[in-house]
């Protein structure tokens, strides 16, 4: 089989950033928000990104359209229809809360909506609300109170949005409360960010898994500890060309992450804006990295030892792994 379709886990894809311009332009006519323009193609060409803060620009004025409880489950179903062809069983789903309950819109509402959604996907399906930066570490705790009350809908905590200038340390206070509750907590450090940054999130915040972590590798004494330490990291390839944090997928560092002894997952992040899904990324590493089947199928088991998911369910979906990357090609058929 294609080994970019062997089951796998996406533990780092942020469910607003799958929003793809033709339920943009359905969500505008059912809101009766006009827009510059109607056509889905010219809405992706305008996708294009110089860094971190020009995307998150575009990413937030999309996601105002999400306003009901039925907007928030199309927007989960069609990601989850598209994981599932991708081969995902475990999706562990980041979503910014904060963002849509400052606009007005109803807690019920966002995790009503996606749950409901993921309740009627055969993929396996968590939530991790994050924590938005720029809003400010007293916000991320007072948010969280207010998560709690739906604790039943989400599995964890993260922390996301402009990285520079919001070091993780601040928001210990809110991670403090996320363990005392039992949450997994993960943060995206290392992106923008420096390896000192990622040291910090691992003294300060208890991370259990480092989203993006790629300045990790500027500091021996942070990989050794990452490695010692077996902290995965959900790297997302695709996302980091789109936002200039390497300039080619030939320059990505993942081989170099897995040469050191890291602990790598292969995620798509924002995939309607960064032109890949977790399939797409797996496939680019191969074209583009030359990774083989057998790191792809590493990789894929991977990351259902980095999910959250409980150890019957991984134990499943790695036998899974294991016999369909054992599995002979199909022949082609003559055309």
């Amino acid at each position: 089989m294609d080994a970019a379709l062997l089951p796998k886990a996406e533990l780092h894809v942020h469910v607003e950033g799958t929003l793809e311009p033709e339920l943009v332009v359905d969500l505008a006519r059912r809101h009766g928000v006009v827009l510059p323009t109607t056509d889905p193609a010219a809405l992706r060409a305008a996708r294009r990104f110089t860094d971190l803060q020009s995307f998150l620009d575009q990413y937030y004025e999309a996601a105002e359209l999400l306003r009901t409880e039925q907007d928030f489950h199309d927007l989960m179903a069609a990601y989850l229809v598209r994981a599932e062809r991708a081969g995902v069983r475990r999706a562990e789903v980041f979503l910014d809360p904060q963002h849509h309950t400052e606009r007005g819109v109803p807690l019920e509402a966002v995790f009503g909506g996606l749950s409901a959604a993921a309740a009627a996907s055969p993929v396996s399906v968590d939530l991790v609300p994050c924590f938005l930066r720029h809003l400010g570490p007293d916000a991320a705790l007072e948010a969280l109170r207010t998560w709690l009350p739906h604790r039943e809908h989400f599995v964890g905590v993260g922390l996301d949005s402009t990285e520079v200038g919001n070091p993780p340390a601040a928001y210990g206070p809110a991670y403090a409360l996320a363990a005392a509750e039992g949450l997994h907590r993960t943060a995206h450090v290392g992106e923008e960010g420096t390896a000192a940054d990622v040291a910090e999130a691992l003294d300060t915040l208890g991370i259990e898994r480092l989203d993006h972590g790629n300045h990790s590798l500027d500091d021996a004494e942070v990989v050794a500890r990452l490695r010692d330490t077996g902290t995965p990291l959900t790297v997302c390839p695709l996302s980091n060309v789109a936002l200039r944090v390497v300039d080619a997928l030939e320059q990505h560092p993942l081989p170099a992450m897995l040469e050191a002894g890291l602990v790598v997952t292969v995620n798509s992040d924002d995939p309607a804006y960064f032109g890949g899904y977790v399939d797409d990324n797996y496939r680019a590493l191969r074209d583009a990295v030359g990774l083989t089947d057998g790191q792809l199928t590493a990789l894929a088991l991977a990351s259902f030892d980095a999910s959250f998911a409980e150890p019957a369910a991984k134990d499943a979906w790695r036998a899974e792994v294991r016999a369909a990357a054992s599995a002979p090609l199909a022949p082609q058929t003559a055309s």
